[in-house]
């Protein structure tokens, strides 16, 4: 069967572009996804994150390469595999990135990518519940909740926070994104709200949108350098091969987009050559700039009881299930982290590169299960890295998967970024609001101060928080590293897309769901011809001292 459209990936970006592209009904379109149904009650409670996330039914779990600055420990890339892709296993964490960060992307080359040309895209896909503002959208499709954090903990943290100089913020996603404020989340009415319920369930009844599930896709086919179809194999070995008519769009992820390229033919040629893949377009770029925000995280005990602990065991964790299937309220209708923190980690820094965020229960590195008394952890991420890393191909099998190495810490300045992030929470949980809370440290330990032993913690325990990002950048096609155009076109090939977080130039101050929703919002339109949303220029707010001064 033919179809005009071919949509590979049914994640977070693939819904979108399904939704849209089949929304006049001119189109047939083809959403094709590797994973099952979203049907699992699982991917609807929010506070099923880790439960998630420890199953390989609806994650790929990729297992990265050694990592050289990590004693060369392998980490786990979790991504989504099922209809919503990333966004039905996420943290559901909501949060854009600072207007600076988009204004890099159009510095960088991508004309039209910059925080007037974004913005719009980001109103038009929320259904805010704060309302709408200048800043902010309602009506969207994608529900985006402000949560009203109670715990004595989420309030500690905020106070600490203006008690060290740090700046209150009302909106991370709006005026001012630097300081302290509630973090946003994609819950509504106490669920998830995936892509794959926000824009795929609204659009599954149109006759001209055709959705498979659990069909690998092997290769795109090609006409010479025309881009004409996809190959994919059923679970039970079946091979079929179908055609695009107009273009094949690959929605496939910052992991699995690259992997397709490079198995088809599209990429570094000197890597294809290797594998004995013949090399259609040669684009050193594909799988290259790989971005990840790093993670580390510092336990602390807490002297009075009002962390989530007891709900985490079988009692607690029951009676909170079942209220949740009664009334979808209670703790399990909440990611756990509902405050936040963008920082500068020292004065030069122009705007946030820390990213810190606050959950009332502390859990073990290794197995996730909550530790066994009162306890919480803050985050340090870090949110602009240095370090670059590679997606490569393993073999030219394609049910292999690629090799993934971040290169975490490759540039000694982000072990340095790091280390001032871990040193600005110590001096939080010393503020006053802090005092009758905080109990000793549980992790690093009181005892580890010294660079080098900051650094040790650093090899042993750093995580990642699962934003891969760039690894067929947007970018001028004079740029050798660039991947694809500004409309997400892979440069030197016709009728073919990459429109997923693959096409970032570098990741955003922030969790990254949100700005690829935004990018698959921005693209559907130059897909189908339309012309971009008119600009929005708004004033955002910027410390005229960030030269001088860290706060």
């Amino acid at each position: 069967m033919d179809y005009d459209y071919i949509i590979v990936g049914a994640g977070s970006a693939g819904c979108v572009l399904a939704n849209r592209l089949s929304h006049e009904g001119k189109h047939r379109v083809l959403l094709i996804e590797a994973g099952p149904k979203n049907n699992a009650l699982s991917l609807k409670i929010p506070a099923a994150v880790l439960q998630n996330l420890q199953s390989t039914r609806h994650n790929w779990a990729f297992q990265g390469e050694p990592e050289p600055e990590l004693g060369g420990r392998v980490m786990t890339h979790d991504r989504g595999k099922t209809l919503g892709g990333s966004s039905s296993i996420n943290g559901m964490v909501f949060i854009r990135g600072h207007a600076l960060d988009f204004e890099g992307w159009r510095q960088s080359g991508c004309e039209g990518w910059g925080y007037a040309d974004v913005l719009p895209y980001f109103k038009r896909m929320e259904n805010y519940s704060g309302g709408a503002t200048e800043y902010r959208g309602g009506g969207g499709p994608l529900n985006v909740n402000r949560p009203s954090p109670q715990n004595p903990i989420y309030k500690a943290f905020m106070a600490a926070g203006e008690e060290a100089g740090y700046p209150i913020t009302e909106d991370i996603c709006g005026y001012r994104q630097e300081g302290f404020g509630v973090l946003d989340m994609s819950i509504h009415n106490g669920a998830r709200s995936s892509t794959a319920i926000a824009y795929l369930d609204p659009a599954r009844s149109r006759k001209n949108l055709h959705i498979i599930t659990k069909a690998q896709v092997e290769k795109i086919l090609f006409d010479g350098k025309t881009a004409t179809g996809i190959r994919y194999t059923k679970a039970n070995g079946q091979t079929f091969d179908v055609n695009a008519k107009t273009e094949v769009i690959l929605s496939a992820g910052a992991v699995g987009s690259p992997h397709l390229l490079m198995l088809s033919g599209v990429g570094p040629a000197i890597d294809l050559k290797a594998m004995g893949i013949e090399v259609l377009a040669d684009l050193p770029g594909v799988g290259q700039n790989l971005n990840d925000h790093p993670d580390f995280v510092l336990k602390f005990r807490c002297n009075e009881p009002v962390s989530i602990w007891p709900h985490t065991r079988l009692l607690g964790r029951t009676l909170a299930g079942i209220r949740w299937l009664l009334w979808r309220d209670g703790i399990c209708a909440s990611n756990q982290f509902e405050t936040v923190a963008c920082l500068r980690s020292a004065a030069g820094v122009e705007y946030p590169d820390i990213q810190l965020t606050i959950s009332p229960v502390a859990v073990d590195d290794e197995t996730w299960e909550p530790l066994p008394e009162h306890a919480f952890q803050i985050h340090v991420g870090l949110m602009r890295t240095y370090s670059r890393g590679s997606i490569t191909l393993r073999d030219s099998n394609p049910s292999s998967p690629p090799r993934i190495l971040v290169n975490y810490m490759k540039d000694s300045r982000d072990r340095d970024k790091l280390r001032k992030g871990i040193r600005i929470v110590r001096e939080l949980v010393k503020q006053p609001s802090f005092e009758r809370l905080c109990g000793d440290e549980i992790y690093p330990g009181k005892t580890v101060h010294s660079d080098s032993e900051l650094d040790q913690c650093l090899a042993s325990n750093l995580a990642t928080q699962w934003h891969l990002s760039g690894t067929a950048k947007m970018g001028a096609k004079i740029d050798r590293g660039a991947v694809v155009d500004m409309d997400g076109r892979v440069h030197g090939i016709d009728n073919l897309r990459v429109v997923d977080a693959s096409v970032m130039p570098m990741a955003t101050n922030g969790n990254t769901n949100s700005p690829t929703i935004m990018i698959a919002e921005k693209m559907s339109d130059a897909i189908l011809g339309k012309s971009p949303l008119p600009r929005i220029e708004v004033p955002v707010w910027q410390n005229t001292h960030y030269e001088t001064s860290q706060r």
